[in-house]
């Protein structure tokens, strides 16, 4: 019988209560077999255990941020919500600072708080969304803002507002 060891995910092994949300935290950088490089990033909008932003405005920020930080960052693959609906995992091509990422979060939610319109968040039709009804602009902007006046970090666990 082969014993194998349990894979470790790096998000259950982080100390939870000692983050500073809202920040953007490198997690980890994988390479390839052919030598590339993908880098996975931490967006923590909200304090963890503390408060989590509600479906529908979580759900309105995800789609909105899938084209306004793919338009910011380049080598942009993905940026998926967490379960626990206080942030989202960010995939990129090659390694970026994470106060550069952390700009690119703020100019995204900036516009989603003060310029974006229903005709801005894609992807709302029953054909183009696995749950389209659950989107609220209206909370996207409201959440976004709160998260603004929090100011976002380049850092977990020490505030280095970008």
């Amino acid at each position: 019988m082969i014993i194998m060891a349990k894979p470790i995910v790096e998000s259950f092994e982080l100390d939870h209560t000692k983050v500073k949300a809202p920040y953007v935290r490198l997690i980890d950088v994988e390479q390839g077999p052919s030598g590339d490089r993908i880098s996975n990033y931490d967006l923590r909008l909200v304090q963890p255990n503390e408060n989590a932003i509600p479906t529908g405005g979580l759900h309105t920020i995800e789609h909105m941020i899938a084209v306004l930080l793919r338009e910011r960052i380049p080598g942009y693959i993905d940026c998926s919500p967490f379960g626990c609906r206080t942030g989202f995992h960010l995939l990129a091509w090659g390694e970026h600072d994470t106060a550069d990422i952390a700009k690119a979060l703020k100019e995204s939610l900036d516009f989603i708080a003060n310029e974006s319109t229903w005709d801005d968040v894609p992807g709302t039709e029953i054909t183009s969304c696995g749950n389209y009804r659950d989107h609220s602009l209206f909370s996207a902007k409201q959440w976004s803002k709160d998260i603004l006046a929090e100011g976002i970090s380049s850092d977990a666990f020490e505030r280095k507002v970008v």
